[in-house]
């Protein structure tokens, strides 16, 4: 199922992305956050990332660093590391 939602990604980056200059407002480019999202949260839900990142590309917005948000595993993982580490203090 990912490399089905994928492989329009990876045409657009073959094919139609070298023809235009390079005008993304993001890092990273909504392409590469796109196949990030759907490698890290699963089809849907980076698909809809991609999405709402796709809708966040327009002159009115400033752009800049934007990375795909962490999953709930690693925001618990980093939670648990935070509290080992406050109770060596």
């Amino acid at each position: 199922m990912r490399a089905v939602i994928k492989a329009p990604i990876h045409a657009y980056r073959k094919f139609i992305s070298p023809l235009k200059p390079p005008t993304c407002r993001f890092y990273p480019t909504c392409s590469a956050y796109a196949l990030e999202a759907i490698d890290k949260h699963g089809p849907l839900r980076g698909s809809w990332l991609a999405i709402k990142r796709i809708g966040r590309c327009h002159p009115f917005h400033p752009g800049g660093v934007d990375f795909v948000p962490p999953t709930s595993e690693e925001l618990r993982a980093a939670a648990s590391l935070d509290s080992l580490s406050e109770d060596s203090v």
